[in-house]
């Protein structure tokens, strides 16, 4: 791992991210709101999602001066897409929110990890 990210770009766009997933989560929008409802993610849950999106941001962007903070929280993102992922799989839910959304989700993850720590 390098002693800090190199490119910081790919770091500070998926903090981007997370900051604008994480306020459409406060209120869910319809098609977030939708999503969960798909996949049977209680609704006593749904609260949970945003300070999660914060922190992985806040995370993210700590990580450019803090490096293995950054490798964490992209090794993190990249386990709750793989979550996500299954519970679309699990709930047969094989549309536009799985191959668009989370796949896509895990693929930039993936890609920011490596661009920015091990490449």
């Amino acid at each position: 791992m390098t002693s800090l990210p190199e490119p910081v770009w790919p770091m500070v766009l998926l903090a981007l991210i997370q900051l604008v997933d994480g306020a459409l989560c406060l209120k869910p929008a319809r098609f977030i709101a939708e999503c969960f409802e798909d996949v049977h993610f209680p609704r006593r849950f749904w609260w949970v999602t945003p300070p999660i999106k914060f922190a992985a941001a806040a995370g993210l962007v700590a990580g450019i001066w803090i490096p293995y903070l950054g490798a964490l929280t992209c090794g993190a993102l990249v386990l709750y897409f793989v979550v996500a992922i299954s519970a679309h799989l699990r709930a047969r839910d094989f549309g536009r929110n799985l191959f668009v959304n989370a796949t896509g989700m895990l693929v930039v993850c993936v890609a920011t990890g490596l661009f920015c720590f091990v490449l």
